[in-house]
């Protein structure tokens, strides 16, 4: 059941890292370049508790959350305007650079 929660706090923080740097590709943002780089240090902790929680729940449980802190962005320039929910979901912005 651990291993289950730590997979999937990591396939959110894959997601949402793989979504900044769509995000930041395509405006040139640096708070979106700021939030990719935490993600991508998030994702690594998230694999190591993920790793770890086979053989004791929880640390590994522990650095799964410690992770998902990490993860937190921040304040954020508004770039979707008026986009609708999916939009917004993934990543869809307009081209700026």
């Amino acid at each position: 059941m651990y291993l289950i929660i730590s997979a999937a706090a990591y396939i959110v923080v894959v997601f949402l890292t793989i979504r900044d740097i769509r995000i930041f590709r395509r405006t040139k943002l640096n708070s979106y370049r700021r939030g990719a780089l935490k993600g991508m240090v998030a994702m690594i902790v998230v694999l190591l508790g993920g790793i770890i929680v086979q053989s004791n729940a929880e640390a590994g449980l522990l650095l799964v959350f410690i992770g998902l802190f990490i993860n937190k962005k921040g304040h954020r320039e508004d770039v979707f305007g008026d986009a609708g929910t999916l939009d917004r979901f993934m990543g869809k912005t307009r081209y700026e650079g």
